[in-house]
């Protein structure tokens, strides 16, 4: 079983940082593939296009104690679209908040490891998820309860571009405005993939950075697959505290599996065995 050790990671230099974090990333892109073909069901491409900003968060940003997951200054972590949750167990189980072995049980019935991540099922989850567009007002009352509690948790919230099509997300974002939530951080993956087709051919979003910088929220692009982009972008997400703030993260749905890259077959759909165990070969596995 591969643990990581987070205090390690932390005294590396940015260069080494970036080396490890990209292993990392690759070694859970493995089992994001793994778990959805063994289930025979899944959302392979969001998970596979959020998981190089998941790992960097939870390994150089997330305040948490895996021995005490209802640490109440925890930082919160909401995934809205939750439907990626392959991405999120496959990192809770690098960092020890679950085992290797309970990504056997993704979507079986009673399995720790839930088709949408449920925060009765999985420890290290703090929002079950379901119908998107719920995500970001769940963070805001999450920060505003830390505000109430004089914490300094920060709360992070990670929305898909799909997701935001939905009228309760903007209203969500007014609110979180109006309040000067400055703990209140969200990254948007945007993919530019739903689950029909290319989000532009479903709805189109037109400028997605001018949209939230109307709404009065500080805002900042990054390459959501460049490290380097990401961690400085994350360091500027946690370092912006007087109002809300979102990170644009331009991603590559199915990041990693050329198959899958920017595919949109594969948002909810498993490869047969011929695609994984070429998916395999590409991530390094020899099979």
């Amino acid at each position: 079983m591969f643990v990581m050790d987070l205090s390690q990671l932390k005294k590396l230099d940015v260069s080494d940082l970036v080396v490890e974090l990209e292993e990392i990333s690759r070694k859970c892109r493995i089992d994001i593939l793994k778990m959805v073909y063994r289930a025979q069901a899944g959302h392979p491409g969001g998970s596979l296009s959020e998981i190089d900003l998941l790992v960097a968060l939870y390994c150089t940003q997330l305040r948490f104690r895996v021995d005490d997951p209802e640490w109440s200054d925890r930082d919160r972590f909401i995934l809205s679209k939750g439907h990626a949750s392959p991405g999120l167990y496959s990192i809770l189980s690098k960092v020890g908040f679950i085992k290797e072995k309970d990504l056997l049980s993704y979507r079986e019935l009673g399995g720790i490891c839930q088709g949408h991540v449920d925060m009765k099922f999985t420890p290290g989850v703090d929002f079950s998820a379901g119908s998107l567009g719920m995500g970001l007002s769940f963070g805001l009352g999450c920060a505003l309860a830390a505000r109430l509690d004089n914490s300094t948790r920060n709360c992070y919230v990670m929305l898909g571009d799909g997701e935001i099509q939905e009228g309760s997300v903007w209203e969500a974002i007014m609110a979180s405005r109006h309040h000067e939530v400055g703990n209140l951080k969200v990254i948007l993956d945007c993919n530019r993939i739903q689950n029909d087709d290319f989000v532009n051919t479903q709805m189109r979003l037109f400028d997605i950075p001018k949209k939230w910088s109307s709404f009065g929220w500080e805002v900042k692009e990054i390459d959501g697959h460049n490290m380097n982009e990401i961690l400085d972008g994350l360091n500027w997400l946690k370092n912006n505290n007087n109002l809300p703030s979102v990170l644009i993260a331009n991603t590559v749905k199915g990041k990693g599996i050329s198959f899958m890259e920017n595919n949109p077959k594969f948002h909810g759909a498993a490869p047969n065995e011929e695609q994984y165990k070429s998916a395999l070969i590409e991530l390094g596995v020899d099979n």
